[in-house]
C-alpha cells in the first residue's frame, strides 16, 4: 500500500513543472535550515522534497488561496469540484471561466469556491495551460478530454496532510518580499516565468498580467548576488538560452533535459535543454 507521502503529487497541471526532473533536482539541494520556494507554481520540488520548515510564495492569488484552502479544508473543496465533476461540459466550462468577468459577484465567492474553481478550470482547460490575457481573465479555451481527472481526493489529503502537519508559510506577493530576512544555512529554489528560448516559445510568459521580460530577469539574479553575499544557497531553474546563460556565467551551470508537455503546438512536445544555476 502507498504511504502518505508516496500521494503527494502537484495537484496542478503547470507548464513547466519540475515533476519529471525530481530526479534530478532533489539529489543536489544541500542541507539547509529553511526552505524558501518563491515561485510555488505546482508546487512539485516542495512536495518531493518535503521540508519540514518552508517558506513558499506566489504572486497568482488563486493560486495561493487554493493552497491555502487544501491545507485548511480539503473536504469541503473535494466536495465542490466533486460538484464540478458532475456537471462537468463545454458550455459549463465556459460558464465557469466567466465567473471572474463579473467582479462584483466574484467577490462574494468564498475561497472554497474559487480553489475549486481554480482547480476545475485547470484540469479541463487546453493541456492544463494557465495563462491570463492582459485584464488579468483566465483565458485558456476548454481542452478536450474524455474523462479528465477533475478530483481527486486522495492527492488532496495528503498534501493536506503535510502542509498542515509541517511549519509551511503560504505567503501571496513579490517574491523578493518573501526572502525578506532570509538568514545564512537556509535553501532557495527558484522556479521563476522561464526567458523565452531563442526559438520565440513564449509558452510561459503570460502565467501573471505583467509577465517576466529581460528586466525582471536581471532584477532576480541581482537577488541571487544578494543571497550569495548573505551565505545562503540557490537553484535557479531557466530556459537554457544565451541571455541566461550569460547573465549566470559566474555562477555554476548545468544542463538539463526536460520534455515539454504544454503547448499549443504539439510538434514541440520534444525534449528540450533547461538550465540549474547553483551557486554550491
Amino acid at each position: 500500500m502507498e504511504t502518505v507521502e508516496e500521494k503527494i503529487s502537484p495537484v496542478f497541471k503547470w507548464g513547466g513543472g519540475k515533476r519529471q526532473l525530481l530526479d534530478v533536482i532533489l539529489p543536489k539541494i544541500p542541507p539547509h535550515t529553511r526552505y524558501y520556494e518563491p515561485f510555488i507554481g505546482g508546487a512539485a520540488v516542495l512536495f518531493g522534497l518535503r521540508p519540514e520548515y518552508a517558506v513558499i510564495n506566489d504572486f497568482n492569488e488563486e493560486l495561493v488561496n487554493t493552497y491555502k484552502v487544501i491545507r485548511d479544508t480539503p473536504e469541503a473543496l473535494i466536495g465542490l469540484l466533486e460538484q464540478h465533476r458532475e456537471n462537468n461540459s463545454v458550455d459549463y466550462f465556459y460558464e465557469v471561466r466567466a465567473w471572474d468577468r463579473d467582479q462584483e459577484r466574484y467577490i462574494l465567492l468564498s475561497d472554497i469556491e474559487k480553489a475549486a474553481r481554480t482547480i476545475y478550470l485547470n484540469r479541463t482547460c487546453f493541456n492544463g495551460l494557465y495563462r491570463v490575457n492582459k485584464s488579468g481573465y483566465f483565458n485558456t479555451p476548454c481542452g478536450k478530454y474524455k474523462k479528465p481527472e477533475i478530483v481527486n481526493a486522495e492527492r488532496i489529503r495528503a498534501i493536506h496532510e503535510y502542509l498542515s502537519t509541517n511549519r509551511i508559510d503560504i505567503r501571496c506577493g513579490d517574491y523578493k518580499d518573501a526572502l525578506k530576512h532570509i538568514r545564512a544555512g537556509a535553501f532557495v529554489y527558484f522556479d521563476p516565468p522561464y526567458m523565452p528560448p531563442e526559438n520565440g516559445d513564449e509558452t510561459f510568459t503570460s502565467y501573471t498580467v505583467d509577465g517576466f521580460g529581460e528586466e525582471q530577469q536581471r532584477e532576480l539574479k541581482e537577488v541571487c548576488d544578494q543571497l550569495t553575499a548573505k551565505g545562503v544557497k540557490f537553484m535557479l531553474s531557466n530556459s537554457s538560452c544565451s541571455f541566461i546563460k550569460e547573465l549566470y556565467k559566474d555562477y555554476h551551470i548545468e544542463i538539463v533535459q526536460a520534455r515539454r508537455n504544454v503547448s499549443a503546438d504539439t510538434t514541440k512536445r520534444i525534449l528540450i535543454d533547461e538550465v540549474l544555476v547553483m551557486n554550491y
